[in-house]
């Protein structure tokens, strides 16, 4: 479904990451997986269209999209819940919401949102009320809710356990699995190794903006230097 082929990316003189590959099978979870400034954040938005790479490709079911405009892309079927949430202050949860749905064109959003509220039930109860008032764990379900609300056929998730408490963190990978039960493939960025490893189909470890180690989640799991960088084993 999704082909990253020898992708570098520039910040100025500064190379965030280096000739990465990798892809993303229809109807897997996929782990990116590394610390902070490993280039995760990087890869994840020049797949969303936010950053251009200085070479490489990425395909997207076959066609060329890392010249595309971010709005194409979300319309050919590819969605990005970002790093910190970033919910609209100032909509009500109905409208973040709505938002989500802005480039749809066919009938079936009014039961979409009804399914939204059926895998987000605090949603429901709040969705008259500003989405900045939302605590952090219900902030994260709104903005992947609201990455639902445009249909994609796979969604990136940056960093979805940031900041939440324990109770919600295991919410959320609940909920992620849920997602790509129903027919949604995910791309997953996490600090959280375990959990990201423990619900995906294959995984890649990034260091310093290249990939160092590939497998399938369990394989990683159970890799000492996976273990010892990431576990604390």
């Amino acid at each position: 479904m999704l082909q990253v082929q020898d992708i570098s990316v520039h910040y100025g003189m500064i190379q965030a990451v280096h000739g990465v590959s990798f892809e993303v099978k229809q109807g897997e979870i996929v782990s990116l997986i590394g610390a902070n400034g490993a280039g995760k954040t990087t890869i994840l938005r020049t797949i969303s269209g936010l950053v251009r790479p200085s070479s490489g490709h990425i395909l997207f079911e076959g066609k060329n999209i890392e010249k595309e405009a971010p709005q194409k892309i979300v319309a050919s079927g590819l969605s990005q819940v970002p790093e910190g949430r970033h919910v609209f202050s100032g909509l009500t949860v109905q409208e973040n919401l709505e938002m989500g749905a802005f480039l749809r064109k066919d009938s079936g959003v009014k039961e979409d949102y009804e399914q939204i509220f059926k895998k987000f039930p605090i949603l429901k109860e709040r969705r008259s009320q500003d989405a900045s008032t939302l605590s952090g764990g219900e902030q994260q379900m709104l903005a992947m809710g609201r990455a639902l609300m445009s249909k994609p056929k796979l969604l990136l998730l940056d960093e979805p356990s940031m900041g939440l408490a324990p109770i919600f963190i295991k919410e959320i990978f609940s909920i992620i699995q849920e997602i790509q039960a129903q027919g949604t493939t995910v791309l997953l960025i996490e600090q959280n190794a375990k959990m990201a490893l423990s619900i995906a189909n294959r995984g890649y470890v990034l260091e310093t903006g290249k990939i160092v180690l590939e497998g399938t989640g369990q394989e990683l799991l159970s890799s000492e230097a996976v273990k010892k960088a990431y576990l604390g084993g």
